[in-house]
């Protein structure tokens, strides 16, 4: 299960994930995303209550960059350490901007 917030306001948009993005729930984020990005320069995907990641959801993170690359900035807050561990072992330590 994964529970979604966004917010946007003034050309950033803040997504806030709670729970597991794997292949069941990574399709809805990957859809809402490509929804609400138009107009958006600074993505934020706060991931504090994020407990797992899969390939799926990463698939989705790099999708994402791919798109804030050309509009503007993405940026992920709040990784825990076992999601940090993940982002590490898969290189996306490199890919992504992490605060």
């Amino acid at each position: 299960m994964l529970n979604i917030q966004k917010t946007t306001e003034n050309g950033t948009a803040l997504f806030t994930l709670e729970g597991r993005l794997d292949t069941i729930t990574s399709p809805t984020l990957e859809k809402l995303l490509r929804e609400s990005l138009d107009g958006v320069s600074t993505l934020i995907l706060d991931l504090q209550g994020l407990e797992y990641i899969s390939s799926a959801g990463l698939r989705v993170f790099l999708s994402a960059q791919k798109l804030m690359n050309k509009q503007g900035t993405m940026e992920i807050h709040h990784a825990n350490e076992s999601i940090m561990e993940i982002f590490e072992v898969t290189g996306f330590t490199e890919i992504l901007t992490i605060k």
